[in-house]
């Protein structure tokens, strides 16, 4: 396709989402666009991506279990359905343009309920044969096949100790079961690679992508060729949350960065090392989005990532009241650290939150909640927000704001 076609096709799909009234539901994904959705379902996080040629991404699948603790977040759009239901639900209908509708891949930033979920006394056992409950990843699965997925410790779930937890063991037999019965293939995070996850429907069409592989397990990658470095000393207690794996997605002028719960504010008297915020953000460089790290809770977004970083939108995900910190919203609208900044978006407010903020620092956020979408436009030079409601599946539009030029390479 001629650039001069793609930039006229760009001007369309822009003036398409600007005339776009608020209550129609979002533009179709159209070739050589890119979206990423922040999807809330209130049960954990969970990103899904659809990329320039189709090919389609999904980042984590949180479950915290049953609505019994008043601080978490309800299950959005009901409680009809569990979280990760409701996940492949969106993911289907957002897909419908696919003949094969199977995901391309799954992927985890870390071993933790509200980005994998768990076993819970509701958890129901697979219909497909296997000997494993529905939660989270495991539940997108059983509605919304994927065809590879990639953790932080495939195959031997023992780095830096064995994990036996309920949820491992549970995601072990599901990994095992589908590996035998359906073909689904799982790989071991790489660390500064730029091959791991690839376009595969046509990749030669858009040489301006990438997807780079930052950090996973305290090895950060060192922006030169696919070197890396090891942060953590050898033999150190680091919590699962700092052994997040993190990627950068490239489409042309454009950057994002998701890092699972990665965190790097320190307290008082506590070693440097344990900041792997600080050399992760050195790797990134400037983006124009960021999922806040670890929720934006008080031990994540620190000065220096956001003063490497400098995003123009960050995205909170929220699924408890404590993911709103006076602290942190301090520090990620600080715009000494970062003058790029043009909105910090959650994905919702929990009315405990709004009393404890205060009106004052709620004009620090834009919206009031809803799945947060970036759309990119062709060649990824400027892109969209759009906020859905999440009140029900209508997936219509609350509000647009854009569109943002991205910065120059």
């Amino acid at each position: 396709m001629k650039k001069s076609t793609i930039l006229i096709i760009g001007c369309l799909i822009s003036f398409t989402l600007t005339a776009q009234d608020t209550g129609e539901p979002l533009p179709v994904w159209q070739e050589g666009e890119m979206e990423i959705h922040h999807i809330f379902t209130g049960g954990g996080e969970s990103v899904f991506c659809i990329f320039p040629d189709g090919t389609t991404l999904l980042i984590d699948a949180g479950d915290i279990g049953p609505h019994i603790d008043p601080r978490q977040t309800k299950t959005s759009p009901n409680d009809s359905k569990q979280p990760g239901e409701w996940l492949a639900r969106y993911i289907t209908n957002r897909i419908d343009f696919k003949n094969n509708k199977k995901i391309d891949y799954a992927f985890l930033t870390h071993f933790h309920a509200d980005h994998m979920g768990g076993v819970y006394e509701n958890s129901e056992k697979t219909r497909n044969g296997g000997d494993y409950y529905l939660s989270g990843i495991t539940e997108v699965y059983e509605h919304a096949p994927f065809s590879k997925i990639i953790d932080r410790d495939w195959p031997s779930y023992h780095y830096p100790n064995p994990n036996k937890t309920n949820a491992i063991d549970n995601y072990k037999k599901f990994l095992e079961w589908n590996n035998k019965n359906n073909k689904l293939t799982a790989e071991n995070f790489i660390p500064g690679t730029n091959k791991q996850f690839v376009l595969v429907n046509s990749p030669e069409k858009y040489p301006g992508f990438e997807i780079r592989n930052i950090v996973s397990n305290g090895e950060v990658w060192t922006g030169k060729g696919e070197k890396t470095k090891q942060v953590f000393p050898k033999g150190e207690a680091v919590s699962e949350n700092k052994r997040s794996c993190g990627i950068k997605i490239s489409y042309g002028d454009f950057d994002y960065f998701n890092g699972g719960d990665l965190a790097g504010h320190l307290s008082f008297g506590m070693e440097a090392w344990k900041d792997i915020e600080t050399p992760v953000g050195k790797a990134l460089g400037i983006v124009e989005v960021c999922e806040a790290n670890h929720h934006a809770w008080i031990d994540a977004m620190n000065e220096n990532f956001l003063n490497s970083v400098k995003p123009q939108i960050i995205v909170m995900q929220i699924n408890h009241i404590t993911h709103f910190n006076l602290s942190t919203m301090n520090r990620m609208a600080n715009k000494k650290l970062n003058p790029n900044l043009k909105h910090i978006i959650p994905t919702n407010i929990p009315e405990i939150s709004r009393a404890y903020i205060g009106v004052d620092q709620l004009k620090k956020v834009t919206g009031d909640g809803g799945h947060v979408v970036i759309k990119v436009m062709p060649e990824g030079k400027q892109y969209f927000v759009c906020l859905l409601t999440t009140k029900d599946e209508s997936y219509k539009i609350k509000s647009i704001l854009g569109p943002y030029k991205c910065n120059k390479k």
